[in-house]
């Protein structure tokens, strides 16, 4: 009874309209959606030579901190996970593409982590954020998703690389094409019905029906969880701190600083969490616990962790308090036991997943002013600057200096502040130098 008591006074139970089983279905429905991220977490950073058991073990207690840290510190239904997108940028732009070693990369994480926790204490996070144009935070978050897609495409042998055109079409009646093909269909009708963690049925799907077939080996289930100590306490911060490298720890900051104040806003917004002046009460909290779980999951061994919009599913569950998302956090504790299947998951059922998520994220593209080709033409070159570059932070570069550029030319200079002129400074001097 006492322990009932403190939930109530803790986390507002009655004023909510809500009880704790309910709030408890609401963290297993949240958790049923996202719980993907613990196959695809692995399979993505395990491409960069990280040891997939202890990326599965940081991914499962990053999401557990992260989660329970909202719930504690926010009181907000809003579960956190390593973030898609900044999971790809990390292993094909910083690792592939640029050459730097996991634990470099890891260091950036953990380093972006520490910088989002200081503008957290600091007042000047609602100013940053505020300063960044409407249409580049859209932009960037459907860039992301395009980039997400390509990959998906890529990992399903449909799309291969072809010199002279970038990019063709592959063998598409190849047993993984079709899988993947069939996977992300029955996805999307999956989402259609609302059927509880679509995504992950999907991703299961297709993998036994690829063991069934040959294709992939017959996963394991439960074990023990694995050890975490190849990754544990394993960046390089001082490898991380180079010159070259301060553009990398910006992007961390800024995709992880967008994605978690839009899907805090957006959330709130849809299911009636705002005050009365359209504002977020609590919002420090969440930033904390947001940066915070960052800092802890690259000291753990993986990308930056983020606010998750598929805590939608629990919100419309019923989930209106913290404790929806702490029960998400115990969910991602027991999910420890489920390593052999995590870690035998192949690139091509992760693929629908990679897909579904990409479309999701373009949606951004539609609240753009079409209106304004000084908002759309920047807007525009940043969502295919990223996934043509291979690159967050290159596309985001070109779409800053675009932004800046086209309203200077174009004598819309009150439009532009001193955040976005002091980024396009950075990246033009990056572009140029570095």
């Amino acid at each position: 009874v006492s322990m009932k008591k403190f939930l109530e006074q803790r986390f507002g139970l009655s004023s909510a309209g809500v009880s704790i089983g309910s709030e408890a279905l609401a963290g297993l429905a949240t958790f049923l959606t996202m719980a993907y991220i613990i196959f695809v977490n692995p399979a993505i950073l395990g491409e960069t030579g990280m040891d997939k058991g202890a990326v599965f073990v940081a991914t499962c207690l990053a999401a557990a901190i992260g989660s329970i840290l909202m719930g504690c510190l926010a009181n907000y239904p809003i579960a956190l996970a390593p973030g898609m997108g900044l999971n790809a940028f990390f292993t094909y732009t910083v690792v592939g593409q640029m050459g730097h070693s996991w634990q470099v990369a890891l260091g950036a994480v953990f380093l972006s982590g520490v910088l989002f926790l200081a503008l957290s204490v600091l007042p000047v996070r609602e100013w940053i954020f505020n300063a960044i144009p409407k249409s580049l935070k859209l932009a960037i978050s459907a860039g992301i998703g395009l980039f997400l897609a390509v990959i998906a495409l890529k990992n399903a042998g449909i799309i291969v690389v072809d010199k002279p055109t970038l990019a063709r079409l592959g063998d598409v009646t190849s047993g993984p094409a079709l899988l993947a093909f069939f996977g992300f269909f029955a996805l999307v009708a999956l989402d259609r019905w609302r059927v509880p963690g679509a995504i992950l049925l999907a991703i299961l799907g297709v993998t036994l029906t690829g063991a069934m077939f040959g294709f992939n080996p017959t996963p394991g289930l439960f074990s023990l969880p694995p050890s975490p100590a190849a990754t544990f306490l394993a960046m390089d911060i001082v490898g991380a701190l180079e010159v070259g490298f301060i553009s990398v720890v910006l992007a961390f900051l800024m995709v992880d600083l967008f994605d978690t104040a839009g899907t805090l806003v957006g959330l709130s917004h849809r299911f009636g969490l705002l005050d009365k002046d359209g504002r977020l009460p609590r919002l420090k909290g969440a930033l904390y616990a947001d940066s915070i779980a960052t800092v802890a999951g690259a000291g753990l061994g993986t990308s930056t962790t983020t606010s998750y919009i598929e805590s939608a599913a629990g919100m419309r569950a019923g989930g209106r308090t913290g404790l929806t998302a702490i029960f998400t956090g115990f969910c991602f504790v027991a999910a420890l036991f489920l390593a052999p299947l995590a870690t035998s998951i192949p690139s091509f059922a992760t693929a629908p997943a990679l897909l579904f998520v990409a479309c999701l994220m373009a949606q951004g593209l539609a609240d753009l002013d079409w209106n304004d080709a000084t908002e759309y033409a920047p807007a525009f070159l940043t969502a295919i600057g990223i996934p043509l570059t291979f690159s967050i932070a290159d596309g985001i570069g070109l779409g800053f200096i675009a932004y800046v550029g086209i309203k200077l030319l174009a004598g819309r200079r009150c439009d532009l502040d001193m955040m976005s002129l002091t980024i396009a400074v950075v990246f033009a001097a990056k572009f140029l130098w570095l």
